[in-house]
C-alpha cells in the first residue's frame, strides 16, 4: 500500500471487514459468539432489540460487566498432559456437559417465532442446563418437552401467596427441581436507553404485545393467576423463608451482589446463588458481576454452590469465572443473538463456540478438568 488512505479503502471493501459488520450468513461461519450480534441486530425489529440489547440508566453496568474482565489475566501451566480435557460438571444432582448454562430470559418469540422452544432444542443438543424465566413466551410444561427434561424454572414472583403456591404446584407437577428466586427486580428499574430506541420504532406492535415486548400479551406461565402484579417492593428475608418451606424443590436467589447478603442466603437455607446484576439491567452499580464473585464466594466458604451470569463472551471470561470460584456460568445475550439471527442453530452455534474455547483455555492453562481449576491460575490484569 501507498497510502493510508488506500489501506483504508483496501480495508473497507475488504469480505472480511463487511461479514464482521453484517455477521455470519450461516452459524457455523460465526468464529465467535460476538459475530451473532451484528446479525441479530439486522433481522430484528428495532424495539425488540432495544429491549434486549440495553441497560439501565447510562448503561454504566452494562458495560462494566464486559470491562471487569480485563482487571484478571491468566498464569498458564505448561508441560502438561492436557490430550484429554473433561469440562462437565454436576450441579443439583445432574451431570452436565459444560459449566455455560442457558440463563433466563423472556419473551423469546420477540427475537424467533420458536422462542423458548428453538433454545431448549438446543440446549437439550448440548446437554447445556436451561432456566426458564416466568415471563417465559411459552409455557414450561411445552419447554420441558422440547428440552427432554424439566428445566430450572427462574421465578418473578405473583405479589399475592395464593399465586405464588399455584405456580410452585404447577412446575412442581412438571417435574421441575431447581427453583430460581431472582431478587433484583423488586425496586423498579429506568430503562433509558431501550425507551429511547424503542420510540424509534415507528411500526404498529399492539398486534402481537403492548408498547414493550416485555409487556408480551403471551404469557403462559402468569394466565389465569390473580397475581396482582410481580416484584413486591415489601419482598424480605421472611418471603425466602416462607418460599423454602413450601417446596422441595431447590432454592436458588438470582441477584445477590454483596457478601452480607450471601451469608444471609445461607442462613435462610437457600440452596444455591446467582450473582447477577440482571445482564445491567437491574440497577446501575458500576460493578461487573466477576468483581463481585470473589466477596461472594469468601462469604459462603463453600456451603452453597455461587453460579454467576452478566457479561460472558469468551471461553476465557468463563475460565476466570471458575478460577474465582463459581460453580457455573449464566449466558443470556450471546444465545438471544443467535436465536434472532438462526432460531436453534444459533443457538447451538453459540454453546459449541463457549465450549471450543473454553476447552481451549484450560488446555493452554494446564486444567485438565473443572475442579483443577482455581485461583492459581489467575493474576491481577
Amino acid at each position: 500500500m501507498h497510502s493510508r488512505r488506500e489501506f483504508l479503502s483496501f480495508a473497507a471493501a475488504s469480505p472480511w471487514i463487511f461479514a464482521q459488520q453484517e455477521g455470519p450468513q450461516d452459524p457455523k461461519s460465526a468464529l465467535s459468539v460476538m459475530d451473532f450480534e451484528a446479525a441479530a441486530r439486522r433481522a430484528l425489529p428495532p424495539a425488540h432489540w432495544a429491549y434486549m440489547a440495553t441497560g439501565v440508566d447510562d448503561d454504566l453496568t452494562l458495560r462494566a460487566n464486559r470491562e471487569a474482565f480485563r482487571k484478571f489475566a491468566l498464569r498458564p501451566r505448561r508441560l502438561i498432559d492436557v490430550s484429554r480435557v473433561d469440562t462437565s460438571i454436576d450441579l443439583f444432582g445432574t451431570r452436565w456437559a459444560s459449566p455455560v448454562y442457558i440463563s433466563a430470559c423472556g419473551s423469546q418469540r420477540a427475537f424467533h417465532p420458536e422462542g423458548e422452544l428453538a433454545t431448549a432444542r438446543a440446549a437439550k443438543a448440548k446437554n447445556a442446563a436451561q432456566m426458564l424465566s416466568t415471563v417465559s413466551s411459552y409455557s414450561y410444561e411445552a419447554v420441558a418437552g422440547a428440552l427432554g427434561r424439566p428445566p430450572w424454572f427462574q421465578m418473578y414472583a405473583p405479589r399475592k401467596w395464593d399465586a405464588v403456591q399455584q405456580m410452585l404446584r404447577r412446575v412442581e407437577a412438571a417435574g421441575c427441581t431447581v427453583l430460581v428466586l431472582t431478587v433484583d427486580q423488586n425496586g423498579g428499574r429506568n430503562t433509558e436507553t431501550q425507551r429511547r430506541l424503542s420510540a424509534a420504532d415507528t411500526r404498529q406492535c399492539t398486534s402481537c404485545h403492548q408498547p414493550s415486548p416485555a409487556d408480551g400479551l403471551n404469557r403462559p406461565m402468569l394466565s389465569g393467576l390473580d397475581a396482582g402484579g410481580i416484584n413486591s417492593p415489601s419482598m424480605n428475608w421472611e418471603f425466602v423463608d416462607q418460599l423454602r418451606k413450601s417446596t422441595k424443590m431447590k432454592l436458588v436467589l438470582k441477584g445477590l451482589e454483596t457478601r452480607e447478603d450471601a451469608a444471609l442466603a445461607c442462613d435462610h437455607g437457600v440452596d444455591a446463588i446467582v450473582v447477577s446484576n440482571h445482564g445491567g439491567r437491574a440497577e446501575e452499580t458500576g460493578r461487573g458481576t466477576i468483581e463481585i464473585l470473589p466477596e461472594v464466594v469468601e462469604a459462603v466458604h463453600g456451603r452453597i454452590p455461587v453460579l454467576i451470569d452478566g457479561g460472558f463472551r469468551r471461553g476465557t471470561d468463563v475460565f476466570k469465572a471458575l478460577a474465582l470460584g463459581a460453580a457455573a456460568v449464566g449466558i443470556g445475550r450471546p444465545y438471544l443473538w443467535g436465536l434472532g439471527a438462526f432460531g436453534q442453530a444459533g443457538v447451538e452455534r453459540v454453546l459449541e463456540i463457549f465450549q471450543a474455547e473454553l476447552t481451549l483455555t484450560m488446555r493452554q492453562c494446564g486444567a485438565r478438568s473443572v475442579s483443577q481449576i482455581t485461583g492459581a491460575f489467575l493474576a491481577p490484569a
